[in-house]
Parts: C-alpha cells; sequence; structure tokens
C-alpha cells in the first residue's frame, strides 16, 4: 500500500497577529449587563423568566448549573454578562469548544479577533498566526506539568499575564525519576517543545490588557470551572509550527473528567446549551453515560430531575421539542442539537432566539427576586 503523504507542519510561515485583517474589535462587540438587551419573541421571553425560576430553584439547593456554549457567545459580547452571572453564583461550570478559546484569548491580547476564512484559506495564511498558536501551546503546557486542563490553564495564563517556564534540567530530572507518572509525558512535550523553539526559563510574560472581554480569565478569577472540548485539526491552532495534538489531547482530556464530574452533580440542576449545535450534545451525551456506568457500579441512580434548555439561532426543524424527538421521516429528527439533548433524560426545551439576546434577558431576570427563591 502506497502511504499517504504527511505534511511537515514544522515548516508552516507564521505571521505577527498584529497584522491580521481582524474583523471584530472587544470595544465594538462588549454588551454592557446594565443596558436594555435586545428584542427576543414573545414565547422566548417567556421561556426566559421560567429558566431564571428554575436556576433559582436549582441554586437553593445547591445543584449544578452548567453552560455549554459555542465561540459566537463569546463574539457577540456576552463576556460581561456572563461575569456578572459566574460572580452572582448562577452559574457552577461552564464548557466550550476551541473556537470559544481562540476567540476568547485574542479579545484577550490584542483586542481583536475574527479573520475572514475565504479570503486567507485561499492565500494560505488563515490561522497561520504566531502569537495564538505559540501562546496557547505553551499554556497548556505549562497547565499540564500542574495537572490541570485546557480551561483553566489559559484561563490562568490570561489571568496572570503568561507563564512559568522551568529549567530544563529541572523537568530531565523529574521525567528521570517518575517515568511512569501522568505527567512525565507532558514534561517531555514541554522540554521538547522549549528545545526546538529556543524558549528560556523563567516567567514568560504575554501581557493582556482586554481581560474583560475573556470568559476564561473572568472565571479563573472568580473561581468557576471550565472545560474546553476541542478537536484535533478543528482549530487554527492547528496552522502553527507549535502544533502539537498530544498537548490538546492531554488537556482535554482532563476537561472531559472534570466536565464528567459536573454531570455527577446535576440531579434537579439546569443545563443552559448556548449556539453549540455539535460539542455540547457530543460531549454531554457521552459525559452522562460515564456518570450512569459508575453510578450503577455503586448501585446507585440515573441523573434525574434536571432541565436542559437548548438556544439557537435555527428553527428547530417546527417540531415542539416538549413532544420529544419526532420520526425518522422528519428532516428535524436529523438536527443533533435538539435530538441528542431530548434523549437525556429530564427535561428539554428548546428556544429559537439570538444567543447573546437571550443571556442577556436572562441575567435581568435574575436580577429580580422570585417569590419563595433565594439566591445562595
Amino acid at each position: 500500500m502506497r502511504p499517504s503523504l504527511r505534511l511537515d507542519l514544522s515548516q508552516l510561515r507564521v505571521l505577527p497577529l498584529a497584522e491580521r485583517k481582524s474583523l471584530t474589535t472587544a470595544e465594538e462587540i462588549l454588551v454592557d449587563p446594565d443596558s436594555t438587551p435586545a428584542p427576543v419573541s414573545e414565547f422566548v421571553a417567556v421561556q426566559v423568566l421560567e429558566v431564571a425560576d428554575r436556576i433559582r430553584h436549582t441554586r437553593g439547593r445547591g445543584a449544578q448549573v452548567i453552560l455549554m456554549y459555542g465561540a459566537h457567545l463569546l463574539r457577540n459580547g456576552a463576556a460581561k454578562i456572563l461575569t456578572e452571572l459566574m460572580a452572582d453564583g448562577w452559574i457552577t461550570h461552564l464548557a466550550t469548544n476551541g473556537a470559544g478559546t481562540i476567540h476568547d484569548w485574542e479579545y484577550a491580547w490584542l483586542g481583536r479577533s475574527t479573520e475572514s476564512v475565504e479570503d486567507n484559506v485561499a492565500t494560505g495564511t488563515f490561522g497561520t498566526w504566531d502569537e495564538t498558536g505559540r501562546n496557547i501551546h505553551l499554556a497548556l503546557m505549562t497547565g499540564a506539568l500542574q495537572g490541570l486542563g485546557y480551561g483553566v490553564s489559559l484561563g490562568k495564563f490570561i489571568h496572570e499575564d503568561g507563564c512559568f517556564l522551568p529549567r530544563p534540567e529541572d523537568l530531565c530530572a523529574t521525567i528521570c525519576q517518575f517515568p511512569l507518572d501522568p505527567l512525565a509525558a507532558a514534561g517531555c512535550d514541554l522540554l521538547s517543545t522549549m528545545e526546538r523553539f529556543g524558549l528560556s526559563t523563567g516567567h514568560h510574560e504575554v501581557q493582556h490588557s482586554w481581560k474583560e472581554a475573556s470568559i476564561l480569565s473572568q472565571a479563573y478569577r472568580l473561581g468557576v470551572p471550565v472545560t474546553v472540548h476541542p478537536g484535533i485539526g478543528y482549530d487554527i491552532i492547528s496552522c502553527h509550527p507549535m502544533f502539537n495534538g498530544a498537548v490538546i489531547g492531554r488537556a482535554a482530556g482532563e476537561d472531559f473528567r472534570r466536565f464528567a464530574g459536573a454531570l455527577d452533580g446535576l440531579d434537579g440542576g439546569v443545563v443552559l446549551s448556548v449556539g453549540s449545535a455539535i460539542m455540547a450534545p457530543q460531549v454531554f451525551e457521552k459525559g452522562l453515560s460515564c456518570v450512569h456506568n459508575l453510578r450503577f457500579q455503586r448501585g446507585g441512580s440515573a441523573v434525574t430531575g434536571h432541565s436542559i434548555y437548548v438556544v439557537d439561532l435555527q428553527d428547530g426543524g417546527n417540531w415542539d421539542w416538549s413532544r420529544g424527538e419526532p420520526p425518522k421521516n422528519n428532516p428535524a429528527y436529523y438536527l443533533r442539537f435538539c435530538k441528542s439533548f431530548s434523549r437525556m433524560g429530564g427535561r428539554m426545551q428548546y428556544l429559537q432566539s439570538d444567543n447573546c439576546a437571550f443571556i442577556h434577558h436572562l441575567c435581568h431576570a435574575l436580577r429580580v427576586p422570585a417569590r419563595g427563591a433565594a439566591k445562595s
């Protein structure tokens, strides 16, 4: 069999991020939580009040409120709104995809993000931005030495304006002393990268001047867990000489374990899937299955009493998902972001809405105390 060709990504030519024509800026997109939310349909407005009441009840009994979001929630300027929701204790766990973290880091560091995919793929420059791929990899590699996952590692990197690179001899000594430790491979990855790219020991400073535009940074500051669920080759950090699938996979693997751990506290809780048509349903169903597997081994029961609210711009196939999933001959059956969640127990409701408008209305609804409910 003729072997397939293998590109040598180490030969990629990368460019300074500041030279890229970015399509959005932090100042343009950030939404003030105190401003008037954009209009939503009457149905969504009623549902927002229900979601708010459900979240109040959930937090009053100490259960999880998990927000799974796609990159557009960040790109539409919801960072300050989510910061308020986290600070007030309404959200207990966040989960996003790789793109959600890339835009997050670029806004935090440069104050702008997004590019023309069509134009830049045509010129071979799409994603080939040095600082983005370099610093996210460094954040994940140094975080891995502390047993951290993707979300916490990058949030820490942004919040602390960089990372510390240990001495190569110290890395070598630790690897040799504990070769079977799971972190030994993380040490090898960092050691190899420092050698290949001539990185020196000490504090690697990266000043992030727009931390208010970073969900990851604010979550780290507030102590709210964030897990990241990327795909290898999905994100622009693959278009960089420093690309290392093992580094990404190690960080994402840790985060999947932590996400599944959050699902183990979902009884009576709330899940918000906002603008994540692929990652959220796929990761949720596998995580919940793992929770059930372990619970049943201990003689326990399945997660129950949870509510799932799925928010996206599509019309949901013109199907009332509160009735369950449609038959296979209905095109709505093939909407994974609805169908998967409808199979996950509890009660699932689909809301067709702009994602930032939904979160903004929810923030305002949660500011008003409900009768008989107290925020914990």
